[in-house]
């Protein structure tokens, strides 16, 4: 019963996300798909060529009347598909160029399905209002993403004054492990995003348990232990780099969808669905820190130390529990950023800054300013590319907290504190 349960659900939340799936009683894997226009008018006769990630060729596909292809793999195994944008009729492009070359895993007896989505090569073009609002949704959603993964560092650095610099490692754990759960154990990404948060969760706890309570209660400087969390940093970095592999994988469900048209923006159900949790993750973060005892605790440990320890409260196991909670938004804020833009060895690395410019910005060690100063990081981030090159997008996030900062050095939510 409870495994038909189980089934039931996932079935229901595929069914919601728009995800086509194989049949599990299927023996062959394969890819399959179809390619049409805007106006969803078929494309035939486009060559899409297989390959395995070694370079080794498995086979061309071409589209038929109907703008369908199939081609069969030789068994589970990572590959890539690249459509011969050649062979596009002419007046048509792909919508995204740099999405010509799809990688994907296909696992036991999954026929996969790609996306190729086109747009025309002439007279499509958007108006300014229409990108401008396009790039705030993307924004948006990339603020969320970062909001989930600051949070703990800035709760951290409330509670003990460490500037954790390995925090982005953690979220990059958080999201291999839930690769790891998904593609290598076959465990649906529901399942395995649950399961991976207890571990991310226990990770960061066991981290504090393991290294950094024992150097606090040596009375390590925070700037010694701002190095140590330097060197940790640069070693788990390379770790994931030996295990994982260089190049980046997407997770086994949700990788590739088709846009919804919502008035001028397009998005995803799956980046749509990531807000949303997002969101209803954040407001019961917030009620935890309001409305709990540990919440509370959490708080008062941040507000002043001596004075919560002085008042009954257990500091080691509030910190603890930051560092669980931590861990555990960490896991979330990855998976969140590999559903976007697949899984890398380096994703967290990519988030530090952004997250330091979201904490800084917000307030330094407070949980409302940093999911304040997160979404105006990744909406600014994603909103300047309006009018400086993609490439220089985070470079603009920086310079916002530098402004800010001279005007309201204590951050947009931060208090003014007395030095000396």
């Amino acid at each position: 019963m409870r495994r038909t349960f189980t089934i039931a659900v996932t079935a229901l939340l595929l069914s919601v996300l728009g995800i086509a799936t194989a049949s599990a009683q299927d023996e062959t894997e394969g890819v399959q798909g179809s390619i049409t226009t805007q106006e969803d008018e078929p494309v035939p006769e486009v060559v899409i060529l297989v390959e395995t990630q070694d370079g080794e060729v498995v086979g061309e596909a071409i589209t038929g009347p109907d703008g369908q292809f199939q081609l069969g793999v030789p068994g589970p195994g990572d590959y890539q598909a690249t459509l011969q944008v050649e062979t596009l009729p002419e007046g048509r492009e792909l919508r995204n160029p740099d999405r010509a070359t799809l990688e994907f895993p296909v696992n036991s007896g999954q026929v996969r399905t790609l996306l190729f989505p086109l747009g025309e090569a002439t007279g499509s073009g958007s108006t300014l209002w229409g990108t401008a609002l396009q790039l705030f949704v993307e924004g948006l959603k990339f603020g969320l993403i970062i909001a989930m993964s600051a949070i703990g560092l800035s709760l951290i650095f409330g509670t003990t004054g460490l500037v954790n610099f390995a925090h982005g490692e953690l979220v990059t754990l958080g999201a291999l492990v839930v690769w790891g759960l998904n593609q290598a154990l076959g465990i649906h990404l529901i399942p395995a995003v649950l399961i991976g948060v207890v571990i991310g969760a226990f990770a960061g706890a066991a981290q504090d348990r393991a290294l950094w309570r024992p150097l606090r209660d040596r009375g390590t400087g925070l700037i010694a232990m701002l190095v140590i969390s330097i060197g940790l940093s640069i070693f788990a970095r390379y770790v994931f780099l030996y295990i994982f592999e260089g190049r980046a994988r997407p997770y086994a469900q949700y990788a590739v969808q088709s846009a919804w048209n919502i008035g001028p923006v397009r998005i995803t159900p799956k980046d749509l669905t990531v807000m949303v949790l997002s969101v209803l993750v954040l407001v019961a973060v917030g009620l935890l820190l309001q409305k709990t005892k540990i919440g509370r605790a959490m708080r008062a440990v941040a507000g002043n130390r001596d004075l919560a320890a002085s008042s009954g409260i257990d500091v080691e196991k509030v910190i603890m529990y930051v560092w669980a909670l931590g861990g555990a938004l960490a896991t979330l804020g990855g998976v969140a950023f590999g559903l976007a833009e697949s899984v890398r060895w380096e994703m967290g690395f990519t988030l530090l800054l952004l997250m330091f410019a979201g904490v800084v910005l917000g307030g330094l060690g407070t949980a409302y300013g940093a999911l304040v100063g997160s979404m105006i990081v990744g909406i600014f981030v994603q909103m300047s590319t309006l009018v400086v090159s993609p490439e220089l997008k985070n470079v603009g996030a920086l310079l916002v907290m530098i402004i800010i900062l001279l005007v309201r050095p204590q951050g947009i939510l931060g208090k003014k504190q007395r030095v000396g």
